[in-house]
């Protein structure tokens, strides 16, 4: 029998990624059972403390077993650590070690949301693609810069690392590695059983784009704040680098560095998010919120739009304009 680690790091406060991962891998085994097998898998919430408390204590975990106590397993999940990575990082020195020894005897870790900056930590992700909560992908890369970060992606695996997007997207990374584990069947089944869209690959309309300023470059960051009050207005890059005195490529170079975004990347970028904001709180039409970001091509408009958000302009109006129409009805 495999065995399968769920973390309960100290100083972290998000319960429901430690509970939904345990609970779903326990109904694959049960599936798995019912289908003539063993289970494949023994699973344990290990910490390095007797108990943690989350939501303010208001809930409390008392892990199966302590860390040191497991020489070999072959699954580690880390869970969720909201917005309080930096203090999971002081308050768990010994972790990153401990996941590097266990990756080294061959166990295969996953990472939900906030929860790449403990694997990061250990060094495991310099140089492989790394996924995590879109809000936190600035001061992800300032933090680990050796890691390729894919803020798009919903899921990352790459040499026996699993890594994910935010919130509740964990769920679509506990259906892949079932799959993985077991078969396709008991994915399926658990997808079925806790309403889980199976195959989902992206998290991209759900991000929003604030620009990378977390950069000391002041040139760039008055060009960044420039583009963003001229978002309707058309500008070549060329035109832009002369606006702030810096040679095309010199210019291209340190916008890259500073934003991880092209120049041409940014600006599409902002005009998407702008794009989005509109579809989501007004009746107009995809031809006017089209002119009004400064696009004067349908179709070019729409290659723009699905590149960042994974859906047409009218496929996102249609999603979310139909709710904010709901959630306004509600509160009337």
């Amino acid at each position: 029998m495999k065995h399968l680690t769920i973390l309960i790091p100290a100083g972290q406060n998000n319960l429901s990624s430690i509970t939904g991962a345990y609970e779903i891998f326990t109904k694959a085994n049960q599936y798995w059972q019912s289908k003539g097998h063993e289970p494949l898998f023994e699973i344990q919430l290990a910490g390095s403390s007797d108990e943690v408390e989350f939501n303010g204590g208001l809930f409390k975990v008392k892990p199966h077993i302590h860390l040191e106590s497991i020489h070999h397993t072959d699954l580690i999940i880390i869970p969720s650590l909201n917005h309080q990575y930096t203090m999971a990082l002081n308050e768990n020195e010994k972790l990153p070690e401990w996941l590097l020894m266990q990756y080294n005897r061959g166990a295969e870790i996953a990472s939900i949301c906030t929860g790449a900056f403990l694997l990061a930590s250990a060094g495991l992700l310099d140089g492989k693609s790394c996924s995590t909560h879109w809000s936190v992908t600035d001061i992800f890369r300032q933090m680990f810069p050796k890691v390729i970060l894919q803020a798009d992606k919903l899921m990352t695996d790459e040499a026996g690392l699993y890594t994910n997007g935010g919130a509740y997207s964990f769920l679509n990374l506990m259906i892949y590695l079932i799959e993985k584990y077991y078969d396709r069947d008991t994915a399926i089944y658990c997808s079925k059983v806790f309403q889980i869209e199976i195959d989902r690959n992206t998290q991209s309309q759900f991000s929003i784009f604030t620009g990378q300023k977390l950069h000391n470059d002041e040139q760039v960051l008055q060009a960044q704040e420039y583009l963003e009050q001229h978002l309707n207005e058309k500008m070549s890059v060329e035109e832009l680098s002369l606006k702030f005195n810096i040679g095309r490529r010199n210019f291209d170079r340190r916008f890259i560095k500073a934003t991880g975004n092209t120049p041409v990347e940014y600006v599409q970028r902002l005009k998407t998010e702008s794009a989005k904001k509109s579809f989501e709180t007004n009746r107009k039409t995809i031809r006017e919120v089209m002119f009004e970001v400064g696009y004067s091509d349908m179709k070019a408009f729409r290659s723009v739009f699905r590149k960042y958000t994974g859906l047409s302009p009218i496929q996102y109006k249609a999603r979310y304009y139909k709710e904010s129409l709901m959630v306004s009805q509600t509160k009337n």
